[in-house]
């Protein structure tokens, strides 16, 4: 009379046993392949940023890399398909206190763009852009790929994206502001209020805002956090600031 409740427990024991050992590769995996700096801190972080952003930002990425992994192997074959080569691209990036880490994502573009200049600042992206990179660059999947970072603690969901290492005016610009204090993010108050569209100046005081939300702790933080997701999933359904380069500039108009 019991059994199929006992089939049930062994079932549900075993599914988590499965995920608690995938856990514990995927942690063994992001030490052993950790060669990035390592992060000086230099600014005091509250209760929430050390113990609970962190502890929901690797349950939701670990989570996130589980259910999306067959979206990932399918876009690998079209991208593959599209322009033989890696699917995926690594690119130095600003970490937490001005440090350098490794950024992935899902490749875009052709082998042969430019690797360290933003899309937007290309005179004709156009001619670099995949077939595929297109769409996933306009639904921001080509994001995807920085849950791993996220999992590896690079990165956070919520934050300043990353810049470019070599994107000085806006690292000096978000000095004025503290937000080189915290780790970047997938997603952050910025992205949310106009993307590409902004101005380094209004994008670096949109991410200070951000910082000083995060640095209140408690409720405040995790209302920030709150609304930055509940935005980003508006603004990805609307493909909202999203910038193509000096042509979709034109097309704008």
């Amino acid at each position: 009379m019991h059994e199929p409740n006992t089939r049930a427990w062994v079932i549900a024991a075993i599914v988590v046993g499965a995920l608690l050992a995938l856990y514990i590769v995927l942690a063994l995996l992001a030490k052993l392949t950790d060669r990035d700096e390592k992060p000086v801190r230099t600014q005091k972080e509250t209760a929430y940023e050390k113990y609970v952003k962190r502890a929901l930002d690797q349950a939701l990425s670990f989570f996130g890399l589980i259910v999306l992994s067959p979206f990932f192997a399918f876009a690998s074959l079209l991208i593959f398909a599209d322009d033989p080569g890696p699917v995926l691209f690594r690119q130095k990036r600003v970490g937490k206190n001005g440090t350098y880490f490794s950024l992935h994502k899902f490749r875009s573009m052709k082998q042969s763009a430019p690797h360290d200049v933003p899309t937007h600042m290309l005179e004709n992206p156009q001619q670099y852009i995949l077939r595929t990179g297109r769409f996933i660059r306009r639904s921001s999947l080509d994001e995807l790929p920085q849950l791993w970072d996220i999992f590896r603690g690079k990165m956070s969901l919520i934050g300043p994206r990353p810049a470019l290492w070599n994107q000085d005016d806006l690292i000096a610009e978000r000095d004025k502001y503290g937000a080189n204090g915290v780790l970047p993010g997938l997603t952050g108050w910025a992205q949310v209020n106009g993307r590409d569209e902004l101005e380094i100046e209004v994008k670096a005081k949109l991410d200070g805002d951000y910082v000083r939300a995060l640095r209140r702790g408690g409720f405040a933080a995790f209302s920030m956090d709150v609304r930055c997701f509940l935005k980003t999933i508006l603004s990805v359904a609307r493909r909202d600031g999203v910038l193509e380069g000096e042509q979709n500039k034109e097309e704008d108009k």
